[in-house]
C-alpha cells in the first residue's frame, strides 16, 4: 500500500494520498490546502485518484477540495450523519478564519460501517464525532486515518459550537481503542502514532 503524507496550509494539516501498489488506484484524504503540491504528488506517484474523502469538514481540511476534485474528476465523500449541521459548521469555521472556502456537494455520504474499496485495498468507515459533527475515521490495512479525533498524545478540541467532549471520548474508546494495538494512527495534524501507544500514554482520555 502507498501512503504519502503531505503537511499543507497555515495550520499544518495532514493530507494523505493512499493508493494500491498493484493497480495504482488511489484516494486523497483531507486536501486541506496547496492543490498544486497535492496534484504533483499524485502525478509523481503515478496514481489514478477515484475518491476524495474528508475526515471532517473544517476549513483547514477542505481548502483544496474543489481544485483537486476538478482536476482529478474523483468523487467526493464525507460523513453524512449530520449533513446540514456539518455544512453550517463549515461556514462558521470559514468565517472565523477569514476564509471564503466553500464545500462542494458530496457525491457520497458515508455512515458508520460503510466500506471504502480501492481494488485490493479495503477500509471501513468509523463514525467518530465530537471534534466535528460529521467526523469519521477510516480504518483498514493495519492503519487508521483519525482526522482530528485522535492525535499523537492528544485529542481534538471540543470548544467549537456543535462539538462534544463526551462524543469525542466515546468514539475514541469504543471505535478506535478497540482496534489492534499495532494499528498505525495517521492523524489530521502532527506525527503518526499507534493505538497501543495512545492507550498506554495519552493523557487526555478519561
Amino acid at each position: 500500500m502507498i501512503i504519502e503524507m503531505l503537511t499543507v496550509g497555515f495550520i499544518a494539516t495532514n493530507c494523505y494520498i493512499v493508493g494500491s501498489e498493484a493497480t495504482r488506484k488511489g484516494m486523497i484524504i483531507d486536501p486541506g490546502a496547496e492543490p498544486k503540491l497535492i496534484l504533483k504528488t499524485v502525478t509523481d506517484l503515478n496514481l489514478s485518484i477515484s475518491l476524495i474523502v474528508l475526515t471532517h469538514s473544517h476549513f483547514d481540511h477542505i481548502g483544496a477540495l474543489k481544485q483537486v476534485k476538478d482536476a482529478t474528476g474523483a468523487k467526493f465523500a464525507m460523513g453524512g450523519a449530520s449533513k446540514i449541521t456539518a455544512s453550517a459548521f463549515t461556514k462558521l469555521m470559514a468565517a472565523m478564519s477569514g476564509s471564503s472556502v466553500t464545500i462542494p456537494e458530496p457525491d457520497i455520504l458515508l455512515k458508520d460501517g460503510d466500506s471504502i474499496d480501492l481494488d485490493d485495498l479495503h477500509f471501513k468507515v468509523l463514525y467518530t464525532p465530537g471534534h466535528s459533527p460529521d467526523g469519521i475515521s477510516i480504518y483498514g490495512q493495519g492503519v487508521v486515518f483519525s482526522g482530528d479525533t485522535l492525535f499523537n498524545y492528544g485529542v481534538g478540541r471540543t470548544d467549537f459550537p456543535g462539538c462534544s467532549e463526551e462524543q469525542l471520548f466515546t468514539g475514541i474508546k469504543n471505535k478506535l481503542y478497540v482496534l489492534p494495538d499495532d494499528t498505525v494512527v495517521y492523524p489530521g495534524h502532527g506525527p503518526e502514532t499507534t493505538i497501543g501507544r495512545e492507550k498506554r500514554g495519552n493523557p487526555f482520555i478519561r
